[in-house]
């Protein structure tokens, strides 16, 4: 895969791709990071080198929100555009069938929250403030706060973050459940994120693209359709040369001893 991007930056290696925000200091989201992202998304889904993501803004900030400059002259209709435009890019990153971390150091507010959300988990420094503020401007989260943030956490928690417009530290967002993991002092959590990363990268890529779409979907609909996504997952994983490893491998020596290829 080619990575062209202006305001991403993409790294791969043993399995694992950085996708690192690049529109330094604070990577405010316009309109074109917005695109660029989403493109990224796709680009990372097909790329069969890579089997796990981590999605940074870097060792400073991981991303402060939507570009206020670009957005504050937009009509309604120019807003919808823009937003609707970022809700897809964002959906490609919360649909990568691959186990996909959000390493947070710094801000990570409205649009950067909303981004971080799309991931599997997050690990984020203790320097980390998190939040939806865009209350305090008088509108609403536009990229996936209001529908993404009440799943993770529940309704009442998402409702005091929302209303609010609160910075929440690391550690605050680890005891609600926002956070997995906080990393502390002198500590990289992009380098906690990719050591990680890479023990599922290591994983059946097929089961674990299951597995995600399995909990994913199976969420948002009833549990008799749940219950027929997840059959249709299993079914799938049996096609795959993996699970044909993993069956053998548990057979012949035990649990836990197969080495996957990903496919």
């Amino acid at each position: 895969m080619a990575y062209d991007y202006e305001l991403i930056k993409v790294d791969v290696s043993d399995g694992v791709a950085v996708m690192c925000l690049n529109r330094p200091p604070l990577n405010p989201l316009n309109a074109q990071l917005g695109l660029e992202i989403g493109r990224c998304a796709e680009e990372l889904s097909l790329d069969e080198d890579v089997r796990a993501v981590v999605l940074t803004g870097g060792e400073k900030n991981f991303a402060a929100g939507a570009d206020i400059k670009e957005m504050v002259d937009m009509s309604a209709v120019m807003v919808t555009k823009f937003v609707r435009a970022l809700q897809a890019s964002f959906t490609a990153v919360e649909n990568i069938p691959k186990p996909v971390i959000a390493a947070i150091n710094g801000f990570a507010l409205g649009g950067g929250c909303e981004l971080a959300i799309c991931a599997d988990w997050r690990f984020a420094h203790e320097n980390a403030q998190i939040g939806q503020p865009e209350i305090l401007l008088g509108i609403i989260p536009g990229a996936g706060g209001t529908q993404r943030l009440p799943r993770l956490i529940g309704p009442a928690k998402a409702k005091e973050m929302i209303y609010s417009g609160r910075f929440y530290s690391a550690q605050q967002c680890y005891e609600m459940g926002l956070v997995q993991k906080v990393v502390t002092g002198d500590n990289s959590v992009i380098d906690e994120a990719v050591k990680v990363a890479k023990r599922y990268a290591q994983g059946p890529a097929v089961a674990l693209a299951m597995a995600k779409i399995a909990v994913n979907k199976g969420i948002e609909c009833s549990i008799e359709e749940g219950l027929l996504i997840e059959a249709h997952g299993i079914s799938l994983c049996f096609a795959s040369e993996d699970r044909t490893i993993g069956m053998k491998t548990f057979l012949e020596k035990g649990p836990g001893k197969a080495e996957f290829i990903g496919r």
